[in-house]
């Protein structure tokens, strides 16, 4: 009942977090917001973000990874209040940071809480991503209907209540007594895990594997609605890079090889890297599904990688911490592409944003 639970408010948060995607957008963009204000809106909040992360890690070892999950249920169900009432740049970047703040507590927690169930660590990972996306799938493509046809008000609200649902299912979960030593200083467990090249090295494919996720959340919708996709189809490609990941983390679980030996990191990272530069190329909804397919495979792929490795590469009172250090690749990828597509947008158009993107993931691979 425990692991059940556990994947289900998994889902439930994932569902409001897909909902967002689409959503937020799309909102700033109606409210006549520039690209670039669009992209700082996107990645102002990751300042916020990275000490957040690092905090949230830290704690997940020390009171453990439930307290933690539940407490970003109520942070998403803030966001979606804020937003409901969000009028202008600065109400919207409030409801982003709670968000924000929503995201940088749930990674750790939820990474470090499934290395801790039973059975293969690899396979328990993989099923954790699966109903990570799969959320992501139904609120995204969901959004897309609501949003046609009750607006954004209702679509905010239906955040809330996700966020709601999240934490009564993950009342139910169980998670590890804690190990940490409560008289350590909270962040110490970082200085002996940056000294260690394997960390950094996951960092670096942690950053590659949410490029397709910070587009995501970002300018995919923009791109879609440039060429001329209505809410509901926009919902429903946008929602393909989770399909992608969902089949890739259910498949690569079994066999993936951790560890700096293998080349599987940079083969996904070229994956992610045609995949993010090829999708603006064509205006057809047949090739950009696919892309958008591939893209969300190569990510899975290479966050199962960052994930396995990191764990193998920590000890368990250390895990949290560890992970969290994962997910400070995230919050830079947050930052940085959000802000690289809206000057590029603004100043070269959108596409060429998408082909510096794809360059950039090309460098990192």
């Amino acid at each position: 009942m425990g692991q059940l639970s556990f994947f289900l408010a998994s889902f439930a948060w994932n569902f409001g977090l897909g909902m967002s995607w689409l959503a937020i957008p799309l909102y700033a963009y109606s409210q006549g917001l520039t690209n670039a204000e669009i992209g700082a809106l996107f990645a102002a909040p990751v300042f916020a973000q990275v000490p957040l992360n690092l905090a949230g890690g830290a704690y997940t070892d020390r009171i453990g990874g439930r307290r933690i999950m539940l407490g970003s249920c109520w942070a998403t169900m803030a966001a979606g209040g804020c937003f409901i009432v969000a009028e202008g740049f600065w109400m919207l970047m409030l409801g982003q940071v709670a968000l924000v703040a929503s995201r940088a507590a749930f990674w750790p927690a939820t990474w470090a809480m499934a290395t801790e169930l039973p059975g293969a660590r690899g396979v328990q990972l993989g099923r954790l991503n699966a109903a990570t996306n799969l959320g992501q799938i139904v609120g995204t493509g969901f959004c897309g209907f609501l949003l046609a046809a009750a607006g954004f008000s209702a679509t905010f609200a239906a955040v809330w209540r996700a966020g709601l649902l999240a934490f009564l299912t993950g009342l139910a979960t169980r998670t590890r007594a804690t190990k940490s030593d409560p008289g350590r200083r909270i962040l110490a467990a970082y200085w002996p895990l940056l000294r260690e090249r394997i960390i950094a090295y996951t960092v670096m494919c942690a950053y590659l594997s949410a490029l397709p996720f910070s587009l995501s959340i970002s300018f995919y919708p923009l791109l879609l609605a440039q060429y001329g996709y209505g809410e509901e189809s926009s919902g429903v490609l946008v929602a393909l890079r989770a399909v992608g990941s969902i089949g890739a983390s259910l498949i690569a679980a079994r066999f993936v090889r951790s560890g700096p030996q293998t080349l599987w990191p940079v083969y996904c990272g070229l994956a992610v890297a045609v995949a993010v530069a090829l999708v603006p190329t064509v205006n057809h909804p047949v090739p950009i599904a696919f892309w958008m397919l591939l893209v969300g495979a190569g990510s899975a792929a290479m966050t199962l990688y960052f994930q396995i490795t990191i764990s193998e590469a920590s000890r368990v009172e250390q895990r949290g911490s560890a992970l969290a250090l994962g997910g400070l690749g995230w919050s830079v990828s947050h930052f940085t592409t959000p802000l690289i597509m809206g000057f590029l947008a603004d100043r070269y158009g959108l596409v060429a944003g998408f082909y510096a993107i794809g360059a950039l993931a090309l460098m990192c691979a």
